[in-house]
């Protein structure tokens, strides 16, 4: 990039942090973004004149509310809930729902203004929004989670519907939730539509949705591979998270002939050699998804190697799956990553590697799938759920599968499109790219609004 350029995005990006004081999730998102796009933007002044740069990044609703709701002992409990309603020129709002002691306005709009792109990039029509509250449903009574969703729901109800905003679920937010939501929305509303997805499969649930953040990395991951006439065959895999979406990551790679030798959590890693087969994988889900206990009993149970309060990459493999949580890959983890051979690191989680460790990774020119193009899937087929809902009518496991894997090829192809440079593809300036044009040419049609 040019003096010139450089230039450029440091002055936009000192607006937008004037703006947003104190929101460096947002700001960080935004930065790795405008990097890409004001060398396109300038390029092509038709997006320039109309400032659809400067339109994407401002939401076009912020919703903040409060939460109260009562616990097991009687007594009031306060939290707030928000909603950011960023784009929808392309379609309704669309993305998920977290509930975490970590929620904030900046962490929510960063992942707004993420799956705006991401929505785009699946070509599907959603528009892009997020949502929460730093309610903490870990410890707390089955009857104290239904008591917090319907009390958050009473308000959300007002701002949502099946084509005006369609929320799903996110890190908090499981199947658990979502059943307590809908049922509050439909209470209130009087009227079964397919408002929330990631519902169960007996009430307007699509299959593979639990599935299909993790599919759908590992398939980016074996198209990017597919560059290189590679695949995951034989290949070692570290996997960060011990959730939903490492879950499906790691079954999915050993389908495909990798070993996964990590998972974590926030209390550490488990590092087994041998490999997270079929069988430990189960064991996995049933003490993460039931008894909700800690990956230390992994190794425990196993033999595996623990390591307290240390994230899974100083171990050697050949590809990443980070799927945890934002910023778990610093600059010094990159590089040692790229030290001990990996090649090919793909984004599950949100936003899960700092600025540093993406330019280790692009500097080294390594195959890297930012989290926006490479863990699309979830978001993906969500939007078919929808079309299920829209349809009343319920597709095939396969059918949904083969739908979600077209849909990771396109984001590739396209990522390719805009991407290709000498001898390496940029897959951050192509899923950018790529995510912005289709939104701001629908900007410029509809107009100053």
């Amino acid at each position: 990039m040019t003096n010139v350029m450089e230039q450029k995005v440091q002055s936009f990006m000192a607006r937008v942090i004037a703006k947003n004081s104190g929101e460096v999730e947002f700001h960080q998102a935004v930065h790795e973004v405008v990097e890409s796009l004001i060398p396109f933007v300038e390029d092509n002044p038709q997006y320039k004149e109309a400032k659809i740069l400067e339109r994407m990044v401002e939401p076009e609703r912020v919703i903040l509310f409060r939460v109260p709701w009562i616990n097991d002992k009687g007594g009031v409990e306060l939290n707030k809930g928000y909603r950011i309603e960023m784009n929808s020129a392309i379609g309704p709002y669309k993305g998920g729902l977290r509930f975490h002691p970590t929620v904030n306005l900046g962490i929510l709009k960063f992942l707004a203004f993420e799956q705006v792109l991401k929505n785009s990039l699946t070509t599907l029509p959603m528009g892009g929004g997020k949502g929460g509250s730093d309610f903490d449903p870990k410890g707390k009574s089955d009857n104290e989670v239904m008591r917090f969703c319907q009390s958050f729901m009473t308000e959300l109800q007002r701002h949502i519907g099946p084509d005006t905003d369609v929320p799903a679920g996110d890190i908090g937010v499981g199947g658990r939730e979502i059943g307590y939501l809908f049922g509050q929305y439909k209470r209130l509303r009087n009227e079964f539509t397919g408002v929330l997805t990631g519902k169960g499969l007996e009430w307007g649930g699509s299959l593979i949705r639990p599935e299909a953040t993790g599919y759908g990395n590992v398939y980016f991951a074996q198209e990017m591979l597919g560059t290189r006439k590679d695949s995951f065959k034989g290949k070692l895999v570290a996997i960060s998270g011990s959730g939903n979406v490492a879950q499906y990551a790691t079954e999915k790679v050993n389908n495909l002939g990798g070993k996964v030798v990590t998972l974590s959590d926030s209390t550490g890693f488990i590092y087994d050699p041998d490999g997270i087969d079929a069988e430990k994988l189960a064991w996995v889900m049933e003490l993460k998804n039931v008894k909700r206990g800690r990956i230390k009993e992994y190794a425990d149970k196993f033999g595996a190697q623990y390591f307290e309060s240390e994230r899974p990459w100083g171990i050697k493999v050949d590809v990443a799956l980070p799927c945890a949580t934002q910023n778990e890959i610093n600059d010094e983890d990159a590089q040692t990553l790229i030290d001990n051979g990996c090649f090919c690191i793909s984004e599950g989680a949100n936003m899960p590697s700092t600025p540093e460790a993406i330019k280790i990774y692009i500097d080294s020119k390594i195959l890297y799938g930012p989290g926006k193009a490479a863990n699309a899937g979830g978001v993906a087929v969500s939007g078919l759920e929808m079309s299920q809902n829209s349809m009343r009518l319920s597709w095939s496991r396969e059918e949904v599968d083969t739908k979600l894997q077209s849909i990771m090829v396109n984001i590739h192809e396209n990522c390719m499109k805009w991407g290709t440079e000498e001898e390496f593809i940029n897959y951050v300036k192509g899923a950018n790219i790529a995510g912005f044009v289709k939104v701001a040419d629908a900007m410029l049609a509809q107009g100053v609004v």
